[in-house]
């Protein structure tokens, strides 16, 4: 307790009070997260100042190019999370396998997933960038020889999911199935500080975020949506809509929990012809997220099944995200259930 203001540990701690046999190995492995985030926060915010700003000259394994900061973020949470015994083994978007924990460490019963810096193509023009993270049990033998198969459990099993926002200010925002929470930097003490308790989407929401250049690819069922919103007051919807895209999911995601909308980025036929079924990765992406906005009153799907309750078939597996706001998300839905009956008729 910091001047009757409760800090992260503390909330923690507390959360774990109540969960039976609890032996406090969860609560270490979220402070060893949170300490990677303060160390990616501190780098984020000094930038060019201490050279981490710019190309890395690299691909991930998604074919994307990397930024200094995909590589320093990546390696500082492995640095942070590998050595206190909590985990197996982690696996990240920027990783082609996963990490088992060194042999020189003790190996745990928990596995984590992250994207070290979501919209890192942003940092280079200073725009908000983070961290995603999700936190899973280590199922059977997972722990003696930790391997991919181990992590392809469904959204629904995540003990944790959470993310770091690199903006303003930073913050921490957290669910381990007990509904949201939001916690602010302070830097003065160096402590995540609880500052949005019991995070709420509203139902109903006039905003939406989408990649609008992606128009001329979209499915009808997105197409119209988008066009209703378009249409405002004179329109199917007799509301005006607001649009916006930042091109960093967590900013996007961190404005819902805020303040409601709907976030897309949705199959479109450009993605049909590259043979891919979505462009955010299910691990590191959709389901944490997923996780987070259902625990907030949302909704999350693919435009035609809960994405959360999606088994993976590999690491980086990638499927189309509808969240936020539940009647928008199922106003968009129902759209692509009609469209998918009318084409089975």
């Amino acid at each position: 307790m910091q001047n009757g203001r409760t800090t992260i540990t503390q909330f923690i701690i507390e959360e774990q009070r109540h969960i039976k046999d609890a032996t406090g190995d969860f609560t270490s492995l979220l402070n060893d997260i949170v300490t990677a985030c303060k160390v990616i926060s501190d780098l984020v915010n000094h930038g060019a100042l201490v050279g981490v700003l710019g190309a890395a000259g690299t691909e991930n394994v998604q074919g994307e190019d990397q930024k200094k900061m995909d590589i320093i973020s990546n390696d500082v949470f492995l640095r942070s999370n590998e050595w206190a015994g909590h985990l197996a083994a982690m696996a990240s978007e920027e990783m082609d396998e996963v990490y088992p924990i060194p042999a020189k460490y003790p190996r745990g019963k928990y596995l984590l997933t992250f994207d070290p810096l979501d919209g890192s193509s942003n940092i280079d023009v200073n725009v908000s960038v983070g961290t995603i993270f999700s936190i899973l049990r280590c199922p059977g033998e997972c722990k003696d020889k930790p391997s991919a198969d181990g992590f392809l459990q469904p959204g629904t099993e995540q003990v944790c999911a959470g993310y770091a926002l690199y903006g303003p200010s930073t913050m921490m925002v957290l669910t381990t199935g007990n509904g949201v929470n939001g916690f602010t930097l302070d830097q003065n003490i160096g402590e995540f500080v609880l500052t949005h308790p019991d995070m709420n989407i509203p139902e109903d929401t006039r905003e939406f975020a989408i990649n609008a250049s992606n128009m001329r690819h979209w499915e009808a069922p997105v197409k119209r949506y988008v066009d209703e919103c378009l249409a405002g007051k004179d329109g199917a919807r007799s509301e005006d809509f607001n649009m916006r895209w930042i091109a960093s999911m967590v900013a996007e995601v961190h404005r819902i929990l805020t303040r409601g909308g709907i976030f897309m980025y949705p199959l479109d036929e450009k993605m049909k012809a590259k043979d891919t079924a979505g462009k955010l990765r299910l691990m590191y992406e959709a389901n944490p997220m997923s996780f987070i906005v259902e625990q907030a009153g949302g909704s999350s799907s693919t435009g035609r099944e809960r994405i959360m309750e999606i088994k993976p078939d590999g690491l980086h597996q990638r499927v189309p995200v509808i969240l936020g706001s539940k009647n928008e998300v199922e106003q968009v839905a129902r759209y692509h259930k009609e469209m998918d009956a009318d084409a089975a008729a």
